[in-house]
């Protein structure tokens, strides 16, 4: 009897102690690592999408709309007191106006690496510093004037739903 308490006694010291053991270690007491200081890394930031109007012979033709990321150090936005967006924005816009090359009735291909290098100059000069790393395309669309009247003779067309609180009488 006495024997069967001795080894009962010592089945509980081993789990007790293999249960300490185990959560000190899962716990990271162990090996304590020094902490490494945040690494800030890039920041993807999205744009608005933005409507370009395309103007030619003084009539507008259609319209690019655009959606556009940047990407910038996280530190270094952290810093500066203004949100590079709305540099990023406008220098956009003026890129796609001003040398955009979407003509009525035809699209060409242009180079598309060398427009985004432009706008990323053009942003990081007015921000006085290199803030924006890279400006990626998520998407970029002409669409025509005809297109847009199209679709809003398209919702326009469509009949008004009766006004709520008015029932219709039944017809049963």
């Amino acid at each position: 009897m006495v024997k069967v308490l001795l080894i009962g006694l010592w089945v509980c010291v081993v789990t007790l102690l293999s249960s300490y053991g185990g959560v000190y270690w899962a716990s990271g007491h162990a090996v304590k690592a020094e902490e490494e200081p945040f690494l800030a890394g890039l920041e993807y930031r999205r744009l608005d999408a933005i409507n370009v109007p395309m103007i030619i012979d003084g009539v507008v033709r259609g319209y690019v709309v655009a959606k556009l990321v940047y990407t910038a150090d996280a530190g270094t936005l952290r810093k500066i007191s203004i949100d590079p967006q709305v540099f990023v924005t406008n220098a956009a816009f003026d890129e796609i106006y001003m040398n955009g090359r979407v003509e009525f009735g035809k699209m060409s291909k242009y180079n598309l690496a060398e427009i985004l290098d432009s706008i990323k100059k053009r942003a990081n000069k007015q921000l006085n510093g290199d803030v924006v790393q890279e400006v990626l395309v998520d998407s970029v669309n002409y669409i025509d004037k005809s297109e847009i009247r199209a679709l809003v003779d398209k919702s326009a067309a469509k009949p008004n739903p009766p006004p709520r609180g008015k029932a219709e009488p039944a017809t049963h």
